[in-house]
């Protein structure tokens, strides 16, 4: 019998620079291409969770175009040309709307999930789940989002405030979705969790091609136009040339304010997946299976530790030892060192713009001894 998971088209985000996990990683090979967590690279383990729900010629990945090759040599199960660079980087909107151009060509019928390939989803089959129940709210007309139960008040994420319980989807409640907040304020994100009636946006998108299409076409014409401009030449030999030419002049935009603030009927459907946004180091040590002290140890070189606690370390050429720490992010990328205590991790991007202000920008941009 056929399901809309038989018109589920998935198209894996892999952009982006990730210098917010300096110094392992770099613009030449960013965090999606990294393994972070021993089970292989992000994006491989992306596509990993996806492949029992979608075959490989039902999947896309918008990268940079810096990227396309190294994506490929990491994805041999993709057809090569459904790997596909921007030109530029013009926000998640202009990706997103390339790959909802591309999933219209690869089936026209298309049921459309928008996934990244630099989160760590720790329930895989759950995520699957999840996908193919909001594929089917998807069918029903509505743009759908994956929304994560807040475990505290995070002032680095979106929240999604539910509305009206609508109907079931294979079992998963849904929910209208009244409006998006985008990185509230201590005290506004404490009220949300405090309340009970917001997820954690989790970046996480399901809807039908058609209806993403008109959302671009009513609230970003313009980029609308080019899209359609690339979505006609595409298939043929004017197809690279005009992605080259057009895709820079698209306006820079992102998904959540150009298209999902400004949408009506948009619907969320709060899920348990294990999802973390993978945005800092100390992110990793929380979700990382550790030792009896609670330490995360990665890499190939032996590390030594004394009365040191809920700590992570990353080797990269040489031996480590740790004495008397705690809470500490110890991450060695073989010509670079960063510690720092865990609560301070993201404030990496500062030791990112000292080393371009001062005209080190080897130590951002290419990649280090692994």
């Amino acid at each position: 019998m056929k399901t809309t998971t038989d018109r589920l088209v998935v198209v894996i985000l892999a952009g982006g620079s990730g210098t917010r996990l300096w110094p392992r990683s770099r613009q030449a090979l960013p965090k999606q291409f990294l393994d972070l967590t021993g089970q292989g690279t992000m994006l491989h383990e992306t596509y990993a969770r996806l492949a029992p729900l979608v075959p490989p010629q039902r999947m896309l990945v918008v990268t940079n175009q810096q990227y396309v090759e190294l994506a490929r040599q990491q994805l041999p199960e993709l057809p090569p040309e459904q790997i596909v660079g921007e030109p530029a980087p013009r926000g998640t909107a202009a990706a997103v709307g390339l790959g909802a151009i591309l999933a219209q060509h690869l089936r026209p019928d298309a049921i459309m999930a928008s996934v990244h390939a630099d989160h760590l989803i720790l329930k895989p089959e759950r995520f699957r789940a999840a996908l193919a129940a909001a594929a089917e709210v998807a069918e029903r007309g509505a743009l759908v989002t994956l929304g994560i139960q807040p475990t505290h008040a995070h002032t680095g994420l979106g929240y999604v405030e539910h509305g009206e319980l609508l109907a079931p989807a294979s079992e998963h409640p849904v929910f209208r979705v009244v409006r998006f907040t985008e990185k509230p304020d201590l005290a506004t994100a404490q009220r949300f969790v405090a309340g009970g009636h917001h997820s954690w946006n989790s970046g996480l998108f399901a809807w039908r091609v058609d209806r993403i299409l008109a959302e671009f076409s009513q609230h970003l014409p313009e980029l609308h136009a080019g899209l359609a401009e690339i979505g006609r030449a595409w298939g043929g030999p004017a197809a690279d040339q005009t992605l080259q030419r057009v895709f820079p002049t698209l306006p820079h935009q992102t998904i959540d304010y150009g298209i999902m603030e400004r949408a009506a009927d948009i619907a969320v459907l709060p899920v348990d997946i294990g999802w973390t946004d993978i945005g800092s180091w100390g992110t990793l040590l929380e979700v990382l299976e550790g030792d009896e002290a609670g330490n995360v140890v990665r890499g190939p070189d032996p590390v030594f530790t004394l009365d040191t606690k809920r700590t992570l370390i990353y080797t990269a050429g040489r031996m480590v030892a740790a004495i008397g720490l705690e809470d500490m992010i110890v991450i060695d990328s073989g010509d670079a060192l960063l510690i720092c205590p865990k609560e301070r991790a993201e404030e990496v991007r500062h030791v990112v713009d000292w080393l371009k202000q001062t005209g080190r920008d080897a130590y951002v941009q290419d990649a280090a001894a692994r």
